[in-house]
Protein backbone atom coordinates (compact mmCIF):
# COMPACT_ATOMS: atom_id res chain seq x y z
CA UNK A 1 0.00 0.00 0.00
CA UNK A 2 0.88 3.36 -0.92
CA UNK A 3 -0.23 6.60 0.00
CA UNK A 4 0.64 7.90 -3.40
CA UNK A 5 1.15 6.64 -6.44
CA UNK A 6 -1.69 6.41 -9.19
CA UNK A 7 -0.26 8.79 -11.33
CA UNK A 8 2.71 6.32 -11.80
CA UNK A 9 3.08 3.11 -14.39
CA UNK A 10 5.03 1.03 -12.49
CA UNK A 11 5.76 -0.13 -9.29
CA UNK A 12 9.62 1.24 -7.50
CA UNK A 13 12.41 -0.34 -8.15
CA UNK A 14 13.16 -2.44 -5.24
CA UNK A 15 16.50 -0.66 -4.24
CA UNK A 16 14.83 2.56 -4.90
CA UNK A 17 11.96 1.26 -2.02
CA UNK A 18 14.63 0.13 0.44
CA UNK A 19 16.68 3.42 -0.20
CA UNK A 20 13.71 5.31 0.57
CA UNK A 21 11.89 3.97 3.30
CA UNK A 22 12.13 5.29 6.89
CA UNK A 23 9.66 2.64 8.56
CA UNK A 24 12.92 1.06 10.16
CA UNK A 25 13.14 3.84 12.04
CA UNK A 26 10.20 5.79 12.24
CA UNK A 27 8.00 3.16 13.61
CA UNK A 28 8.64 4.41 17.06
CA UNK A 29 6.91 7.47 15.93
CA UNK A 30 3.51 4.79 15.99
CA UNK A 31 1.91 6.12 18.74
CA UNK A 32 2.67 10.11 18.05
CA UNK A 33 0.99 9.58 14.86
CA UNK A 34 -2.04 7.54 16.11
CA UNK A 35 -2.80 10.76 18.66
CA UNK A 36 -2.56 13.17 16.26
CA UNK A 37 -4.45 11.30 13.59
CA UNK A 38 -7.29 10.61 16.49
CA UNK A 39 -7.11 14.58 17.08
CA UNK A 40 -7.34 15.29 13.25
CA UNK A 41 -10.59 13.12 13.31
CA UNK A 42 -12.56 14.63 15.60
CA UNK A 43 -11.48 18.15 14.17
CA UNK A 44 -12.82 16.71 11.39
CA UNK A 45 -16.08 15.71 12.34
CA UNK A 46 -16.43 19.09 14.59
CA UNK A 47 -16.06 21.20 11.21
CA UNK A 48 -18.55 19.04 9.53
CA UNK A 49 -16.06 17.65 7.42
CA UNK A 50 -16.65 14.25 8.23
CA UNK A 51 -20.23 13.01 9.73
CA UNK A 52 -20.78 12.27 13.43
CA UNK A 53 -21.00 8.08 12.71
CA UNK A 54 -17.72 8.20 10.58
CA UNK A 55 -15.72 10.13 13.35
CA UNK A 56 -17.06 7.12 16.07
CA UNK A 57 -15.42 4.14 13.53
CA UNK A 58 -12.53 6.35 12.65
CA UNK A 59 -11.43 6.38 16.14
CA UNK A 60 -12.60 3.60 17.24
CA UNK A 61 -10.72 1.55 14.34
CA UNK A 62 -7.49 4.33 15.68
CA UNK A 63 -7.75 2.73 19.09
CA UNK A 64 -7.68 -0.62 17.78
CA UNK A 65 -4.19 -0.26 15.65
CA UNK A 66 -3.10 1.34 19.06
CA UNK A 67 -4.03 -1.39 21.44
CA UNK A 68 -3.07 -4.11 18.40
CA UNK A 69 0.63 -2.50 18.34
CA UNK A 70 0.85 -2.81 21.52
CA UNK A 71 0.11 -6.06 22.36
CA UNK A 72 1.79 -7.40 19.35
CA UNK A 73 -1.39 -8.44 17.76
CA UNK A 74 -0.74 -6.00 15.06
CA UNK A 75 2.13 -6.19 13.15
CA UNK A 76 3.85 -3.70 10.99
CA UNK A 77 4.68 -4.54 6.76
CA UNK A 78 8.26 -4.04 6.50
CA UNK A 79 7.65 -3.63 3.25
CA UNK A 80 5.80 -0.70 3.94
CA UNK A 81 7.34 3.30 3.70
CA UNK A 82 6.72 4.90 6.59
CA UNK A 83 4.96 4.67 9.78
CA UNK A 84 1.95 7.07 8.39
CA UNK A 85 1.35 4.34 5.63
CA UNK A 86 1.21 1.81 8.03
CA UNK A 87 -1.17 2.87 10.86
CA UNK A 88 -3.80 3.76 7.68
CA UNK A 89 -2.90 0.62 6.25
CA UNK A 90 -4.10 -1.08 9.74
CA UNK A 91 -6.94 1.14 10.50
CA UNK A 92 -8.26 0.20 6.44
CA UNK A 93 -8.24 -3.48 8.07
CA UNK A 94 -10.33 -2.58 10.85
CA UNK A 95 -12.80 0.01 8.89
CA UNK A 96 -12.64 -0.73 5.48
CA UNK A 97 -12.55 1.84 2.80
CA UNK A 98 -13.70 4.53 5.66
CA UNK A 99 -9.57 4.62 6.46
CA UNK A 100 -9.80 6.32 2.72
CA UNK A 101 -10.59 9.71 4.44
CA UNK A 102 -8.21 9.93 7.61
CA UNK A 103 -5.75 11.96 5.66
CA UNK A 104 -8.86 14.61 4.75
CA UNK A 105 -7.23 18.06 4.83
CA UNK A 106 -3.55 16.98 5.72
CA UNK A 107 -0.85 16.20 4.31
CA UNK A 108 2.56 13.63 5.52
CA UNK A 109 5.10 16.51 5.53
CA UNK A 110 2.03 18.13 8.70
CA UNK A 111 1.44 15.24 9.80
CA UNK A 112 5.47 13.90 10.46
CA UNK A 113 5.83 17.33 11.36
CA UNK A 114 3.38 16.67 14.32
CA UNK A 115 4.59 13.14 15.12
CA UNK A 116 8.16 14.45 15.68
CA UNK A 117 7.24 17.74 17.87
CA UNK A 118 4.35 15.37 20.12
CA UNK A 119 7.34 12.62 19.94
CA UNK A 120 10.46 15.58 21.60
CA UNK A 121 7.93 17.04 23.69
CA UNK A 122 7.71 13.70 25.64
CA UNK A 123 11.52 12.96 25.50
CA UNK A 124 12.59 16.23 26.79
CA UNK A 125 10.17 16.07 29.93
CA UNK A 126 11.89 12.10 29.95
CA UNK A 127 15.55 13.48 29.71
CA UNK A 128 14.39 16.25 32.35
CA UNK A 129 13.53 14.22 34.66
CA UNK A 130 16.82 11.98 34.56
CA UNK A 131 18.60 15.15 35.08
CA UNK A 132 16.51 15.65 38.34
CA UNK A 133 17.57 12.10 39.46
CA UNK A 134 21.04 12.75 38.95
CA UNK A 135 20.92 16.56 40.79
CA UNK A 136 19.10 14.79 43.22
CA UNK A 137 22.37 12.16 43.78
CA UNK A 138 24.76 14.67 43.63
CA UNK A 139 23.21 17.25 45.86
CA UNK A 140 22.63 13.95 48.50
CA UNK A 141 26.26 12.78 48.47
CA UNK A 142 27.44 16.48 48.74
CA UNK A 143 25.78 16.62 51.98
CA UNK A 144 27.64 13.40 52.93
CA UNK A 145 30.60 15.57 52.18
CA UNK A 146 30.07 19.30 53.90
CA UNK A 147 33.71 18.47 55.90
CA UNK A 148 35.44 16.32 53.37
CA UNK A 149 38.77 18.46 51.74
CA UNK A 150 40.00 18.52 48.09
CA UNK A 151 42.62 19.71 46.11
CA UNK A 152 41.13 22.43 43.60
CA UNK A 153 42.67 21.94 40.11
CA UNK A 154 42.92 24.33 37.13
CA UNK A 155 45.52 23.39 34.58
CA UNK A 156 45.46 20.18 36.33
CA UNK A 157 47.80 21.34 38.75
CA UNK A 158 46.71 21.63 42.80
CA UNK A 159 45.43 25.18 42.80
CA UNK A 160 43.31 25.67 46.26
CA UNK A 161 41.45 23.65 48.73
CA UNK A 162 38.21 23.25 48.31
CA UNK A 163 34.93 21.01 49.98
CA UNK A 164 34.21 17.99 47.75
CA UNK A 165 30.55 19.35 48.22
CA UNK A 166 31.43 22.24 46.40
CA UNK A 167 32.86 20.39 43.44
CA UNK A 168 29.47 18.29 43.15
CA UNK A 169 27.46 21.24 43.45
CA UNK A 170 29.31 22.86 40.38
CA UNK A 171 28.15 19.76 38.46
CA UNK A 172 24.56 20.39 39.89
CA UNK A 173 23.96 23.87 38.97
CA UNK A 174 25.39 22.69 35.77
CA UNK A 175 22.73 20.13 35.43
CA UNK A 176 20.48 22.95 36.07
CA UNK A 177 21.46 24.80 33.01
CA UNK A 178 21.00 22.03 30.77
CA UNK A 179 17.50 21.70 32.54
CA UNK A 180 16.59 24.97 32.02
CA UNK A 181 17.65 25.12 28.26
CA UNK A 182 15.57 21.81 27.63
CA UNK A 183 12.40 23.86 29.02
CA UNK A 184 12.95 26.78 26.99
CA UNK A 185 13.36 24.29 23.88
CA UNK A 186 10.23 22.59 24.81
CA UNK A 187 8.18 25.80 24.53
CA UNK A 188 9.34 26.07 20.55
CA UNK A 189 8.66 22.62 20.08
CA UNK A 190 5.13 22.85 21.75
CA UNK A 191 3.91 24.64 18.54
CA UNK A 192 1.35 23.04 16.52
CA UNK A 193 2.00 22.58 12.73
CA UNK A 194 -1.04 20.34 11.71
CA UNK A 195 -3.50 22.31 9.12
CA UNK A 196 -0.60 23.20 7.14
CA UNK A 197 -1.17 20.15 4.82
CA UNK A 198 1.69 20.03 1.97
CA UNK A 199 2.91 23.59 2.44
CA UNK A 200 -0.23 26.35 1.39
CA UNK A 201 -2.59 25.26 3.91
CA UNK A 202 -6.06 23.66 2.96
CA UNK A 203 -9.24 24.03 1.23
CA UNK A 204 -11.35 22.73 3.76
CA UNK A 205 -12.54 24.94 6.48
CA UNK A 206 -10.57 22.93 9.18
CA UNK A 207 -10.05 24.17 13.18
CA UNK A 208 -5.74 24.26 13.92
CA UNK A 209 -6.62 25.40 17.24
CA UNK A 210 -8.72 22.67 18.57
CA UNK A 211 -6.33 20.39 17.52
CA UNK A 212 -3.81 22.33 19.37
CA UNK A 213 -5.67 21.84 22.35
CA UNK A 214 -6.69 18.22 21.79
CA UNK A 215 -2.75 17.32 21.98
CA UNK A 216 -1.68 19.78 24.64
CA UNK A 217 -0.16 22.25 22.76
CA UNK A 218 0.54 26.08 23.51
CA UNK A 219 -0.40 27.17 19.95
CA UNK A 220 -0.04 26.86 16.11
CA UNK A 221 2.86 27.64 13.73
CA UNK A 222 1.77 30.67 12.12
CA UNK A 223 3.07 30.12 8.63
CA UNK A 224 2.28 27.01 6.76
CA UNK A 225 5.60 26.73 5.06
CA UNK A 226 7.68 27.09 8.06
CA UNK A 227 5.76 24.68 9.66
CA UNK A 228 6.40 21.78 7.33
CA UNK A 229 9.73 22.79 6.59
CA UNK A 230 11.09 23.92 10.33
CA UNK A 231 13.22 21.90 11.90
CA UNK A 232 14.86 24.57 14.28
CA UNK A 233 13.25 22.76 17.22
CA UNK A 234 15.35 19.57 16.50
CA UNK A 235 18.24 21.48 16.13
CA UNK A 236 17.99 23.72 18.95
CA UNK A 237 17.55 20.12 21.19
CA UNK A 238 20.63 18.79 19.33
CA UNK A 239 22.70 21.42 20.59
CA UNK A 240 21.49 21.44 24.16
CA UNK A 241 21.56 17.60 24.52
CA UNK A 242 25.32 18.44 22.58
CA UNK A 243 25.93 21.35 26.09
CA UNK A 244 24.20 18.51 28.51
CA UNK A 245 26.91 15.86 26.95
CA UNK A 246 29.91 17.93 27.16
CA UNK A 247 28.79 18.27 31.14
CA UNK A 248 28.52 14.37 31.31
CA UNK A 249 31.61 13.73 29.53
CA UNK A 250 33.87 16.08 31.39
CA UNK A 251 32.37 14.39 35.18
CA UNK A 252 33.39 11.23 33.60
CA UNK A 253 36.49 12.33 32.73
CA UNK A 254 37.35 13.24 36.08
CA UNK A 255 35.77 9.87 37.31
CA UNK A 256 38.11 8.24 35.23
CA UNK A 257 40.78 10.28 36.07
CA UNK A 258 39.85 10.07 39.73
CA UNK A 259 39.67 6.34 39.75
CA UNK A 260 43.40 5.95 39.00
CA UNK A 261 45.63 4.95 41.21
CA UNK A 262 47.35 7.82 40.70
CA UNK A 263 44.74 9.69 42.16
CA UNK A 264 42.72 7.40 44.03
CA UNK A 265 39.96 9.68 45.15
CA UNK A 266 36.58 7.69 44.03
CA UNK A 267 36.02 4.10 43.96
CA UNK A 268 33.49 2.90 41.14
CA UNK A 269 30.93 0.04 42.48
CA UNK A 270 32.18 -3.00 40.68
CA UNK A 271 28.78 -3.13 38.93
CA UNK A 272 30.06 -0.34 36.65
CA UNK A 273 33.62 -1.74 35.98
CA UNK A 274 34.94 -4.61 33.94
CA UNK A 275 38.06 -6.07 34.03
CA UNK A 276 41.35 -7.09 31.70
CA UNK A 277 41.03 -10.03 29.31
CA UNK A 278 44.75 -10.55 30.00
CA UNK A 279 45.43 -8.44 33.30
CA UNK A 280 43.39 -10.10 35.97
CA UNK A 281 43.84 -6.82 38.54
CA UNK A 282 42.64 -4.41 36.66
CA UNK A 283 39.31 -2.76 37.19
CA UNK A 284 38.62 -0.71 34.55
CA UNK A 285 35.80 2.59 34.68
CA UNK A 286 34.46 1.02 31.11
CA UNK A 287 30.88 2.64 31.68
CA UNK A 288 32.23 6.34 32.38
CA UNK A 289 34.58 5.68 29.34
CA UNK A 290 32.25 5.43 26.95
CA UNK A 291 29.62 8.18 28.78
CA UNK A 292 32.69 10.39 27.61
CA UNK A 293 33.22 8.87 24.30
CA UNK A 294 29.42 8.98 23.08
CA UNK A 295 29.21 12.79 23.52
CA UNK A 296 31.17 13.13 20.03
CA UNK A 297 28.00 10.42 18.43
CA UNK A 298 25.53 13.41 19.89
CA UNK A 299 27.93 16.28 18.89
CA UNK A 300 27.59 14.23 14.91
CA UNK A 301 24.07 14.37 15.56
CA UNK A 302 23.84 18.36 15.68
CA UNK A 303 26.55 18.12 12.96
CA UNK A 304 24.25 15.58 10.66
CA UNK A 305 21.30 17.56 10.93
CA UNK A 306 23.26 21.09 10.25
CA UNK A 307 24.49 19.75 7.31
CA UNK A 308 21.06 18.35 6.04
CA UNK A 309 19.51 21.40 6.11
CA UNK A 310 21.67 24.43 5.33
CA UNK A 311 21.13 23.75 1.48
CA UNK A 312 17.99 23.24 1.33
CA UNK A 313 14.75 25.04 -0.45
CA UNK A 314 11.62 26.00 0.74
CA UNK A 315 9.24 23.86 1.89
CA UNK A 316 9.68 20.10 2.38
CA UNK A 317 11.97 18.27 0.84
CA UNK A 318 12.73 14.43 1.39
CA UNK A 319 15.91 15.18 3.03
CA UNK A 320 14.22 16.09 5.84
CA UNK A 321 13.62 12.54 6.42
CA UNK A 322 17.16 12.10 7.56
CA UNK A 323 16.53 14.33 10.78
CA UNK A 324 14.61 11.25 13.04
CA UNK A 325 17.60 8.93 13.35
CA UNK A 326 19.70 11.72 14.47
CA UNK A 327 17.11 12.72 16.50
CA UNK A 328 16.38 9.28 18.04
CA UNK A 329 20.14 8.32 18.22
CA UNK A 330 20.68 11.38 20.40
CA UNK A 331 17.23 10.78 22.61
CA UNK A 332 18.98 7.51 23.38
CA UNK A 333 22.40 8.29 23.84
CA UNK A 334 21.61 11.21 26.31
CA UNK A 335 19.56 9.42 28.44
CA UNK A 336 21.44 5.99 28.72
CA UNK A 337 24.36 8.00 29.44
CA UNK A 338 22.03 10.37 32.10
CA UNK A 339 21.01 7.02 33.86
CA UNK A 340 24.64 5.40 33.93
CA UNK A 341 26.28 8.42 35.28
CA UNK A 342 23.16 8.87 38.07
CA UNK A 343 24.03 4.90 39.03
CA UNK A 344 27.65 5.42 39.16
CA UNK A 345 27.82 8.50 41.06
CA UNK A 346 25.64 7.00 43.67
CA UNK A 347 27.07 3.75 44.38
CA UNK A 348 30.68 5.30 44.49
CA UNK A 349 33.07 6.02 47.14
CA UNK A 350 35.37 8.39 48.03
CA UNK A 351 38.40 8.24 49.53
CA UNK A 352 38.63 11.47 51.88
CA UNK A 353 41.88 10.23 53.25
CA UNK A 354 44.03 10.00 49.92
CA UNK A 355 42.38 13.70 49.23
CA UNK A 356 43.96 15.14 51.78
CA UNK A 357 47.00 13.71 51.76
CA UNK A 358 46.91 14.95 48.24
CA UNK A 359 46.89 18.35 50.06
CA UNK A 360 49.59 18.15 51.61
CA UNK A 361 51.65 19.07 48.14
CA UNK A 362 51.75 21.60 45.95
CA UNK A 363 51.18 24.56 48.62
CA UNK A 364 47.35 25.34 47.85
CA UNK A 365 46.95 27.77 50.64
CA UNK A 366 50.12 30.30 48.73
CA UNK A 367 46.93 32.99 47.61
CA UNK A 368 46.14 32.70 51.30
CA UNK A 369 49.68 33.98 52.17
CA UNK A 370 48.88 37.04 49.52
CA UNK A 371 45.90 38.07 50.93
CA UNK A 372 47.09 38.21 54.24
CA UNK A 373 49.96 40.56 53.27
CA UNK A 374 46.71 42.38 51.29
CA UNK A 375 44.95 42.63 54.60
CA UNK A 376 47.65 43.95 55.87
CA UNK A 377 48.39 46.88 53.53
CA UNK A 378 50.68 45.68 51.11
CA UNK A 379 49.54 45.68 47.37
CA UNK A 380 48.28 42.58 45.70
CA UNK A 381 51.12 42.87 43.40
CA UNK A 382 53.65 43.04 46.17
CA UNK A 383 51.85 40.20 48.11
CA UNK A 384 52.10 37.73 45.42
CA UNK A 385 55.56 37.73 44.97
CA UNK A 386 56.33 37.48 48.38
CA UNK A 387 54.12 34.34 48.42
CA UNK A 388 55.84 33.19 45.31
CA UNK A 389 58.95 33.47 47.13
CA UNK A 390 58.24 31.76 50.18
CA UNK A 391 56.85 28.93 48.31
CA UNK A 392 60.40 28.72 46.65
CA UNK A 393 62.46 29.09 50.21
CA UNK A 394 59.85 26.07 51.45
CA UNK A 395 60.51 23.74 48.15
CA UNK A 396 64.37 24.51 48.49
CA UNK A 397 64.34 23.43 52.25
CA UNK A 398 62.22 20.51 51.86
CA UNK A 399 59.45 22.20 54.20
CA UNK A 400 55.89 23.18 54.50
CA UNK A 401 53.98 26.60 55.35
CA UNK A 402 53.06 25.15 58.76
CA UNK A 403 56.12 24.68 59.07
CA UNK A 404 58.30 27.33 58.98
CA UNK A 405 58.56 29.33 62.18
CA UNK A 406 57.04 33.01 62.80
CA UNK A 407 60.86 34.17 62.44
CA UNK A 408 61.02 32.96 58.93
CA UNK A 409 57.65 33.99 57.64
CA UNK A 410 59.11 37.51 59.09
CA UNK A 411 62.35 37.32 57.13
CA UNK A 412 60.26 37.67 54.18
CA UNK A 413 58.09 40.55 55.44
CA UNK A 414 57.14 41.98 58.86
CA UNK A 415 53.28 42.14 58.39
CA UNK A 416 53.13 38.21 59.27
CA UNK A 417 52.20 37.64 62.44
CA UNK A 418 50.77 34.33 64.61
CA UNK A 419 47.66 34.26 63.13
CA UNK A 420 49.41 33.35 60.16
CA UNK A 421 49.43 29.84 60.88
CA UNK A 422 45.41 29.74 60.94
CA UNK A 423 45.42 31.36 57.89
CA UNK A 424 47.45 28.42 56.41
CA UNK A 425 45.54 25.80 57.46
CA UNK A 426 43.66 24.26 54.85
CA UNK A 427 40.57 24.35 56.57
CA UNK A 428 41.22 27.92 57.24
CA UNK A 429 41.62 28.35 53.72
CA UNK A 430 38.55 26.62 52.79
CA UNK A 431 36.53 28.47 55.41
CA UNK A 432 37.72 31.79 54.66
CA UNK A 433 36.13 31.56 51.33
CA UNK A 434 32.99 33.08 52.17
CA UNK A 435 32.13 35.04 48.81
CA UNK A 436 28.90 34.39 47.43
CA UNK A 437 29.21 31.00 45.55
CA UNK A 438 32.78 30.17 47.50
CA UNK A 439 33.58 26.99 48.65
CA UNK A 440 33.27 28.07 52.38
CA UNK A 441 31.11 25.25 54.52
CA UNK A 442 27.89 27.87 55.05
CA UNK A 443 28.38 29.36 51.41
CA UNK A 444 28.02 25.39 50.18
CA UNK A 445 25.17 24.69 52.64
CA UNK A 446 23.50 27.86 50.67
CA UNK A 447 24.27 26.11 47.31
CA UNK A 448 22.44 23.18 48.80
CA UNK A 449 19.31 24.69 49.81
CA UNK A 450 19.29 26.67 46.65
CA UNK A 451 19.67 23.13 44.74
CA UNK A 452 16.53 21.77 47.25
CA UNK A 453 14.01 24.65 46.17
CA UNK A 454 15.16 24.24 42.32
CA UNK A 455 14.58 20.29 42.43
CA UNK A 456 11.37 20.94 44.20
CA UNK A 457 10.53 23.04 41.52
Amino acid sequence: MRLWGARFSKDPDELAREFTQSLSFDQRLAEHDIAGSIAHVRMLGRCDVLTAEEVRELEAGLERVRVGLSSGDMTLDPASEDIHTEVERLLLECVGPLAGKLHTARSRNDQVALDLRLFLRDEIDALREYMVALQRTLLETAEQHLDTLMPGYTHLQRAQPILLAHYLMAYFFMLQRDRDRLAECRKRVNLCPLGAAALAGTTFRIDPAFVAEQLGFEGLCPNSMDAVSDRDFTLEFLADASVAAVHLSQLCAEIVLWSSSEFGFIRLDDAWCTGSSIMPQKRNPDAAELVRAKAGRVFGNLFRLLSTLKGLTLAYNRDLQEDKEALFDTVDTLGASLQVVTAMVATASFDTERMAQALAAGFPAATAVADYLVRAGISFREAHGIAGQIVNYCEKENTRFEQLSLEEWRSFSPEFGHDIVEHVSLAGCVAAKKSPGGTAPERVKEQIVQGRKLLAT
